[in-house]
């Protein structure tokens, strides 16, 4: 039979143009098959077959402008679709068999008498008294459950609510006390989370594994005490490590399993001040030397240690860049999420990866530490574990000196809904909790605050007995039989070992949340009076003889009075039980951490008639380059080596971006898929959510999205697949916003496109100061792996962002492109034949056109991105009523060209006795007659970049200064860059030049009521 396919509801658009035709006659096509392209002033988007034939005939054609119900093809359809043959069934309920319509009529009328009989119940309970009733469901004891709520009422009438508060605190806590784990409330009693007797135990070597993190500490320390015995100036960090030993010495031994041939491998993102025990650990492997020990924090020459982890710096060995305090958190949190996002879409296999991020305590009052913790609890991230160091300090001081960190952060985790487990006291408190028969105990460790756990650790067992135990008789005499030395042996949790293994197993075993693990320490744990627990810990790199001493007896490690003195390194024998015994764990596990490669295969760059249709004029069409880019995306779904590769990324502005036919195309990923129907569901760009989705829908979070962004882009080596993430925000609330973000993408080595959209100061007009970007391209500057281009046309798009899947997918280059695009729609023109201009385009600069019709007097123009049309209005003028000359030269990218012009010039400088090598910008300009005026959409620095590097007399042009709104050609004057003003500057410049007449700059200037009394807009 014959199926037509209609224009189905494309919104508020009408009268809207087929830009593609994708079937022909004949074609074979299935349900869900694109058949045409329409594209709006807004947005592109493909429409999808509504039901599977063979093209009969095609009813549209390109150029042609179509609405809502309008024939655009017709099928020849032998299937009948299943919603037509359930609406002939239901249609034809008359004509069932007798008995069936006998059956349902007989059971819809003991569905009524049912309903009547429950309504008729309620209404009669209804008439009862109001006193509290309790039903037999999941009660075992209603009788016990009423006697309950009685005595609570009675105390609420006698007593008022804060007595009965207080009374249900109170039996809550006994209730924890007596081994209930039901969570009650957003915060448990300052204890462990998991009772000695539910503690997993460890089945390592306890003996050996001391005497293995015994040594790490002693390594670390001496590494950083020698670097600064050589040079002061070197710095480095003992405390934080001396800290989380334990912490990482379970994990490693125990639980992080790392990528090999067989496992992905887990991803460990560590607390960067404790960078020193990593390569301590990794001398012990034999993975470091003692020679690249003694280069740490130097690393100008070959084989030094960078001073925290950087893959730029050590691209075979740390995998995540985390010294940025917050950046870790964050990153690693949409890293868990990426992973699902891969397994769901069925790229990535399953095998159970975990992703452990380390942080301080101290850390978590970076808003990016905690900002996105709701969004690993809402995507069910079990696969992601935070471990938080929590040895309650800062840099300067307690992290909360009158609170406790530990109760804010469990609170925090627990109420966005995270397991937390917290990990407060070591073992040997285990016995005295036991004997805490009035739960008094348990109340001073909730009474005392961090300011005095500090200080318990850096005095004595005497002070603690005096100001912990001494503030209650009873407690005084719960330590009644031990000794001073053993009051200070009271451990904390997270220097445990047994404590630390079973948090991690449980961690390990939970589903459905992610894990949050609070494990108390001690700053500088081990250390000595220079920085145990005192509030000059993390400044402190040296340790003198007698701390050293010190170090070495607390920690048994092996080492002479004149080796401490002089400061050496201990590694055992690579036969020693401790060798043998740490490299069979990590054997077990799989292999080093940390440790990073990638085994991504190249993905062949689309062929170049993808982007063919942009190089083409379109004619008296006008579009933004934001439109042409989201036209050019569409077309590379389509790209079998791509399509699937693609993972557009949005900030909550698909619509602002003409995006919205991406999600009925590909989907925006749900870990749930979609469990409503969306209101727009009739509409052809509805709002449609996939557990398969592509498009990563992040909501109002830059922060968020560009953390996705990293995580994708750095694929390739986490989990060897190349995806190439395009990202577009408003291109003011990107490099401003989350510039830190971006370097840190640079040191991750990040691949992918970057998009700012709606871009430059003047474009997008009615946004106003916080919305127009006059310096992202300043910023992206001085990122050395990002490229950066303002295109003005299609083709230049097209050509840069070909030449960018080229170098990244594959020749697998290290680098990101920033682009920009903007919101304003005009005609574009053609690509010009001229071969060098692809050359041009992807190096900075190339010549638009020439204008030689009077051959007297001549000027450079150089325009970029939003500025350039203006660039080219103002060459007619100055022509046709000045009969001035003119080049007109596209500027793609001012930072590209000075990049370039750097490199020769550094080398003409250290090769005074060669040729002198010419910049790009001298070949292009050298051989041109006249002063060059330069102007972008930017303040005057961006253009300003490339003046050194010309001999002629350059000025430049901008928008430095505030944004505000207004509509584009009233902003553009403002700022001076519109062709009236561009006119102006330019026979100025040419009166200044004396090469012509001032009086023509004069008239020019009254004649466009330029007021040259107007203050300079960075003061206005």
């Amino acid at each position: 039979m014959k199926q037509q396919l209609l224009v189905p509801d494309i919104g508020d658009f009408d009268e809207v143009e087929v830009i593609e035709v994708l079937v022909k006659v004949a074609d074979k096509i299935k349900k869900n098959d694109s058949i045409v392209t329409l594209e709006s002033d807004k947005s592109s988007v493909e429409v999808p077959a509504t039901h599977e034939g063979t093209v009969e005939s095609i009813n549209v054609k390109v150029g042609d402008k179509v609405s809502k119900g309008h024939l655009l093809a017709t099928l020849n359809s032998e299937v009948q679709s299943k919603e037509k043959t359930k609406k002939i069934i239901k249609d034809k309920k008359d004509e069932l068999p007798l008995d069936t319509e006998k059956i349902i009529d007989e059971a819809e009328k003991t569905l009524i008498l049912k309903k009547e009989v429950v309504e008729k119940k309620d209404k009669k309970n209804e008439d009862k008294t109001s006193k509290i009733e309790v039903t037999k469901n999941g009660d075992i004891d209603p009788i016990e459950t009423k006697e309950w709520l009685e005595s609570l009422s009675a105390v609420l009438q006698k007593d008022g609510k804060n007595r009965a508060q207080f009374i249900i605190k109170q039996l809550i806590e006994h209730s924890y006390k007596e081994g209930s784990d039901l969570v009650l409330s957003r915060n448990t009693p300052y204890i462990n989370s998991i009772s000695p007797e539910e503690e997993q135990k460890s089945p390592g070597d306890q003996n050996l594994e001391r005497r293995i993190r015994s040594l790490i500490r002693w390594n670390a320390a001496a590494m950083v005490v020698r670097a600064n015995k050589k040079n002061p100036e070197l710095g480095g960090h003992i405390g934080t490590f001396a800290s989380a030993a334990t912490l990482y010495d379970v994990g490693m031994n125990h639980f992080w399993k790392a990528k090999n041939n067989k496992f992905g491998g887990d991803l460990i993102y560590f607390q960067g001040h404790s960078a020193p025990g990593m390569y301590a650990r990794a001398f012990l492997e034999g993975r470091i030397t003692s020679k690249e020990l003694d280069k740490f924090r130097q690393e100008v020459d070959p084989g030094g240690l960078s001073s925290y982890p950087h893959p730029w710096l050590m691209p075979k060995f740390w995998q995540f860049p985390t010294v940025s305090m917050g950046l870790g958190p964050i990153m690693s949190i949409y890293q868990a999420r990426f992973n699902k996002y891969l397994i769901n879409r069925g790229l990535l296999k399953d095998e159970g990866r975990k992703i452990w991020c380390f942080l301080g305590d101290g850390e978590t009052d970076e808003p990016e530490s905690l900002g996105a913790i709701g969004l690993a609890a809402r995507e069910k991230l079990d696969n992601l574990i935070f471990v938080v160091n929590c040895n309650l300090q800062r840099l300067d001081g307690p992290v909360r000196g009158n609170g406790k960190i530990i109760q804010e952060l469990e609170g925090a985790f627990r109420g966005a809904g995270w397991n937390v487990i917290k990990v407060i006291w070591g073992s040997y408190w285990d016995s005295l909790l036991s004997k805490d028969k009035t739960g008094l105990l348990i109340k001073r460790m909730g009474e005392a605050v961090d300011g005095e756990y500090q200080a318990f650790k850096a005095k004595s067992g005497a002070y603690v007995r005096e100001k912990f135990f001494g503030k209650y008789p009873e407690l005084l005499d719960l330590v009644s039989q031990m000794t001073d030395k053993d009051i200070w042996k009271l451990n904390r949790g997270g220097h445990d070992p047994h404590k630390v293994y079973a948090a991690y197993h449980a961690a390990m075993k939970n589903k459905g949340t992610p894990t949050v693990i609070l494990a108390k320490t001690i700053k500088g744990y081990g250390m000595g009076k220079s920085g145990e627990s005192i509030n000059t810990t993390h400044q402190q790199k040296k340790l003198d003889e007698e701390d050293l001493l010190y170090f070495r007896d607390r920690f048994d490690v092996p080492l002479t009075d004149k080796q401490v003195k002089n400061v050496e390194y201990y590694r055992p024998s690579e036969k020693s039980p401790e060798i043998k015994y740490l490299k069979e764990c990590r054997l077990k596990l799989g292999g080093n951490l940390p440790e990073r490669s990638s085994f991504a295969k190249a993905i062949k760059t689309p062929p170049a008639d993808i982007f063919s249709a942009m190089k083409e004029s379109t004619g008296k069409k006008e579009m933004s380059t934001t439109m042409i880019l989201v036209r050019m995306l569409t077309s590379l779904l389509r790209d079998k080596n791509v399509a699937s590769r693609l993972v557009p990324i949005i900030p909550d502005e698909a619509r602002t971006f003409g995006m919205e036919g991406f999600f009925q195309k590909i989907g925006i990923y749900a870990h749930e898929g979609q469990k409503y129907e969306p209101v727009d569901s009739e509409q052809l760009s509805f709002y449609r959510e996939d557990v398969k989705g592509q498009v990563l829908e992040e909501g109002l979070t830059e922060a968020g999205a560009m953390s996705s962004w990293i995580a994708a882009g750095t694929s390739y080596t986490n989990h060897d697949i190349s995806m190439i993430p395009i990202y577009l925000f408003y291109s003011m609330f990107g490099f401003q916003r989350i510039g830190d973000l971006a370097w840190a993408a640079g040191d991750n080595q990040t691949r992918g496109f970057l998009i700012g959209a709606t871009a430059g100061r003047t474009t997008l007009p009615g946004e106003g100061l916080q919305h127009n970007d006059g310096h992202s391209h300043i910023m992206s500057s001085v990122i050395p792996n990002c490229k950066s281009y303002d295109p003005t046309f299609s083709y230049e798009l097209a050509t840069i962002f070909r030449e960018g899947l080229r170098r990244m997918y594959e020749k697998q280059e290290n680098i990101f492109y920033y682009i920009t695009t903007m919101n304003e729609n005009y005609a574009h023109p053609a690509m010009p034949k001229d071969k060098s201009a692809e050359e041009g385009i992807l190096k900075g600069m190339y010549l638009f056109k020439e204008h030689k019709k009077f051959e007297k007097t001549k000027i450079q123009l150089l325009g970029s991105g939003a500025i350039l049309r203006e660039m080219i209005a103002a060459a007619e003028i100055l022509q046709k009523e000045y009969e001035i000359d003119s080049n007109v030269w596209s500027v793609t990218s001012f930072n590209e060209l000075r990049k370039e012009a750097l490199e020769i010039e550094r080398y003409n400088l250290l090769n005074p006795d060669k040729k002198p090598k010419k910049t790009y910008i001298e070949k292009c300009l050298s051989s041109t007659e006249g002063p060059v005026v330069a102007a972008s959409d930017y303040m005057r620095l961006n253009s300003d970049q490339i003046r050194p590097f010309t001999s002629k007399s350059f000025y430049s042009f901008g928008t430095d200064g505030y944004g505000r709104s207004d509509t584009r050609k009233n902003l553009r004057k403002f700022f001076e860059v519109d062709k009236e003003h561009i006119v102006a500057y330019s026979l100025s410049v040419l009166s200044k030049e004396q090469l012509i007449s001032s009086k023509y700059a004069i008239d020019a200037m009254k004649k466009y009521k330029i007021n040259p009394e107007k203050p300079i807009p960075t003061k206005l």
